[in-house]
């Protein structure tokens, strides 16, 4: 290693002798006029996860083939990514968590590369050029860790009863396969699966073939429509299978734990009047198929809203399965720029179950909201403890502000507006960031803009960005 007074001493001798070989070294441009490579960053700066993600470069499509034994916990797994260069690269970074990397190649050239925490840096033989469409495969294996969130909640590779199940909000998809983990960067994705024969592969998307051999069966499965990884799922275990038509042809696949079958029966057969209702309030469907997963309540804590087929655990209640499918408008088709616009995701579901309950015989919207300004606190401890759009930190993403607040600062859009203009607001809203990435800044942007001579500014200072309880006009 040569020492830093060392390189100096080199660099003046450089100088006096060679002053224009010294120019071309420090320049950004290159003599021969090309541009030097930098490295990509090792996160994209995200105020609550500043690791998460990757900068230099965007994904558009994960090729992931992957192989697990659920009695030895072992995951063998190749990624295939295919992404484009945002800026010339010398290197770029992958978030990677516990599994052990092995072969990596860039454009079929074996790349070098090092770990350091859950950055998995690869350095190609040859720069990346701006504007460069690339593939990078990691062949990786190992054991599959359960992330610990900030709030205490699990995520990553969680092991079942009979098998193991996927989730990745926030973070935790980097656990199973290596990406760039941000919901900033939307990607389609194909999966193929292999695991003991007798047990399932579930994932998003559409089942496009399964095969079984020397006792193990292939699940392959295909996403077209741009996905977060956080959304991306994986259910792997002993399930009942049911496969209909939701509505004008729209395939559901259902997957249900033999253990939860007959609790579920009945709510899931409400997917498809879900969607309808849905469809009225939101605009069409933004997915090529549906359905659900449900485990056993044990195996996860939490429901999520894995893209086109949500998670829950043990049988959701109505307004539950409300929550997640709405997801599927707010937060999976227009996903949040960062992790700061978690309200944009749970605020929009929240207030689809109070729309539901008004639709239904039950409490009116208003109804709701009055009774949450009234005595909220009763339920919700911590309601008024910070505004929505700026939790303190990343333990605080799902707590009440973010949900309820969230949803009232929409019905204070609401009352402002009038219900049709609402109405052509939450359609217009999914519809103008279909498939793509919003934050508050937009959001509060097209609300002034689709309802000129309106004046929000006590909605977005008291209610969205306000600390404390809000006084009642």
């Amino acid at each position: 290693m040569v020492s830093r007074a060392h390189k100096i001493a080199i660099v003046a001798r450089t100088v006096r002798l060679v002053p224009a070989l010294l120019v071309c070294t420090l320049a950004v441009t290159a003599c021969g006029g090309g541009v030097h490579g930098t490295p990509g960053g090792s996160g994209v700066r995200d105020p609550y996860f500043p690791k998460a993600g990757n900068g230099g470069y965007d994904v558009t499509h994960y090729g992931l083939r992957l192989a697990y034994d659920p009695d030895a916990h072992h995951l063998t797994g190749t990624a295939t990514l295919t992404a484009r260069a945002n800026e010339t690269l010398s290197a770029f970074n992958l978030d990677l968590l516990g599994l052990k990397a092995g072969k990596v190649t860039v454009g079929g050239q074996t790349a070098r590369w090092n770990r350091a925490g859950q950055e998995l840096t690869v350095r190609p033989r040859e720069d990346l050029g701006q504007g460069e469409t690339f593939r990078v495969t990691v062949e990786y294996s190992g054991a599959p860790e359960t992330v610990t969130d900030p709030d205490g909640s699990q995520e990553g590779w969680l092991r079942t009863t009979d098998g193991a199940l996927a989730l990745g909000e926030p973070t935790g998809s980097m656990a199973w396969f290596p990406g760039n983990h941000h919901p900033s960067d939307k990607a389609a994705y194909d999966l193929t699966v292999t695991v003991p024969h007798g047990l399932r592969a579930v994932s998003n998307g559409e089942l496009r073939g399964e095969r079984t051999a020397r006792g193990r069966t292939t699940f392959i499965w295909h996403t077209a429509e741009p996905m977060a990884s956080y959304l991306a799922t994986l259910a792997i275990g002993d399930f009942d299978i049911s496969r209909s038509t939701a509505r004008d042809g729209l395939p559901s696949y259902t997957a249900v734990d033999p253990a939860e079958k007959e609790e579920s029966r009945a709510v899931l057969a409400r997917i498809p009047e879900v969607l309808r209702w849905a469809e009225r309030r939101f605009g069409p469907y933004p997915f090529s198929s549906t359905g659900a997963i449900v485990d056993r309540v044990a195996d996860a804590g939490y429901a999520l809203e894995t893209q086109t087929r949500p998670v829950f655990p043990g049988a959701p209640g109505i307004t539950l399965l409300v929550h997640e499918f709405a997801h599927q408008w707010y937060g999976d088709s227009v996903t949040p720029e960062s992790w700061r616009d978690m309200w944009l995701n749970e605020g929009f579901a929240t207030y689809a179950e109070w729309m539901w309950q008004e639709d239904h015989g039950g409490k009116s919207a208003q109804e709701t909201f009055d009774a949450l300004y009234d005595h909220g606190e009763r339920t919700y401890e911590d309601l008024w403890s910070f505004p929505p759009a700026e939790p303190p930190d990343a333990a605080h993403l799902s707590r009440a502000p973010v949900y309820q607040r969230g949803a009232m600062v929409l019905h204070k859009v609401r009352q402002t507006v009038g219900d049709e203009a609402f109405g052509d607001i939450l359609r217009g809203w999914a519809a103008a960031h279909r498939h793509g990435n919003a934050d508050t800044g937009d959001f509060t942007a097209y609300v002034e803009k689709q309802a000129p001579g309106k004046d929000f500014h006590a909605i977005w200072e008291d209610w969205l960005y306000g600390e404390g309880k809000p006084e009642r006009p």
